[in-house]
């Protein structure tokens, strides 16, 4: 399961530096005037997106991640708090000690 270690921090990540970027990020720019603070977040988030990508594409090439649970990490991916959703898929299968396969 050292597979799905590094998927649920990326998952984390990513859902961190988009709630940073909406909550703290955004507002500093709108309303306070300082565009640099959406630049220097807006990477990070960029970043942190791209390692769930790589994440998640690896977790699927290596058969720990169904078609139908990575879209649905991807999904919960651009929604914000989505990454707390997909940290229960992430204990469900810890728990069960199984791969997020779903069937169906």
């Amino acid at each position: 399961m050292s597979v799905l270690r590094p998927l649920q921090w990326a998952s984390r990540l990513e859902g961190v530096t988009l709630l940073v970027l909406l909550f703290v990020a955004m507002p500093l720019k709108y309303a306070l005037g300082h565009p640099e603070a959406t630049r220097i977040v807006g990477t990070m988030h960029g970043v942190a997106f791209l390692s769930l990508l790589l994440a998640s594409s690896r977790a699927f090439f290596e058969g720990v991640v169904g078609a139908k649970a990575l879209i649905r990490i991807l999904a919960l991916a651009v929604v914000p708090f989505g990454f707390v959703a997909a940290e229960r898929l992430f204990r469900e299968a810890g728990r069960r000690g199984a791969a997020l396969v779903t069937r169906g």
